[in-house]
This record gives structure tokens, C-alpha cells and sequence, in this order.
């Protein structure tokens, strides 16, 4: 007996939808990584801060020594970071006695914060006389990635005893 040609038709697509829509017998998973490398904590400064000058007798002189700016790029999950800052004496000429001004004389005042980014707490240290190293700001509960800027207020006391001149001295900073 013949079967009807669109029955058959019909029964041969069901098939192969069928077929086409089935799980595989066998299943394999792949598991895929990637990595987010992180760089380092660094700090900028200026290179050269001129704080102008004052007249013979005078007992100080300050100013601003510039933006000094923390970059953390460590992608920390609650990080933190300390940035310090000490001072060499101040000399002229010679550096004899009266042309030296001892570091023991040099105030750092970081101020707030004048940009930050990313997220945690950043505080400014209290400042202070400079011949030791100092807490010039700090980051804590940090989160991925980051930066703290700030401009420094360094004042230096003048000594009586203090000859004119132009004085260097070198501040550093430095962050851990």
C-alpha cells in the first residue's frame, strides 16, 4: 500500500527538527581568566620652589612649594598609603655657621587636599617642623585605583645670626 507522499514529507521534517534541537550527548566547559595588573605608588613634586625673599630682619619667609600628588595605581581592595616629608638645613655661600639655616627652623603645613580621585579617605598630616620625616597626607580604605594632590605652605624661621644670600635646601617627599 502507498503511503501518501505528503505524510511522509511531513513525518522526515519533524525528524530533523528534532534531531537539530537535542542536547549533545557530551558537554565540556571552558574556563576563561584574565588579569588586571596594577602598577605602583608613586609621588610627584616640583622640581624647584622659589619662595621670594624678605629684607635683613626679618624672622620668616613662606610659601607655597607646589602641587605634590600621590598616584596609586596598585588596585587595592582597602589599601592605604603614607607620604612623608623632611627637609635638608638651608645654606648660602659656604654653609659656615651664620650661612646656614638648620632644618630644625623649616615648617611644613600640607593644607586639604586640592584634587583627589578614586575612592578612600585622604587626610592631611598636622604639619610640623620638617627635620625628621613627617606625615604630609595619607590615603586609607582605599579601593582600586587612585590620587591625592595637595600644595604644601613651607615656612622657614630666619635666625638672627642669618647673613644674606639666596639659601637652598631640598624637601623630599616620600610615600609608602
Amino acid at each position: 500500500m502507498r503511503k501518501p507522499l505528503l505524510a511522509i514529507a511531513t513525518a522526515a521534517v519533524g525528524l530533523g527538527l528534532a534531531a537539530a534541537t537535542a542536547l549533545p550527548a557530551l558537554a565540556v566547559d571552558t574556563v576563561v581568566t584574565f588579569a588586571i595588573t596594577s602598577a605602583g605608588l608613586t609621588i610627584s613634586a616640583p622640581t624647584t620652589a622659589n619662595l621670594g625673599s624678605v629684607a635683613s630682619g626679618a624672622t620668616s619667609i613662606s610659601g607655597e612649594i607646589g602641587p605634590v600628588t600621590v598616584t596609586d595605581d596598585r588596585a587595592t581592595l582597602n589599601g592605604s598609603w603614607s607620604a612623608t616629608a623632611i627637609s635638608t638645613d638651608f645654606t648660602t655661600g659656604g654653609g659656615t655657621g651664620p650661612e646656614t639655616i638648620g632644618n630644625i627652623n623649616v615648617s611644613y603645613s600640607p593644607g586639604a587636599a586640592t584634587a583627589t580621585t578614586g575612592e578612600g579617605t585622604f587626610t592631611p598630616g598636622p604639619g610640623g617642623i620638617i627635620n625628621v620625616p613627617r606625615v604630609a597626607f595619607t590615603g586609607t580604605a582605599l579601593t582600586g585605583d587612585n590620587t591625592a594632590t595637595w600644595n604644601p605652605t613651607l615656612t622657614v624661621t630666619i635666625p638672627a645670626a642669618a647673613v644674606g644670600g639666596t639659601y637652598s635646601g631640598t624637601v623630599t617627599h616620600s610615600v609608602g
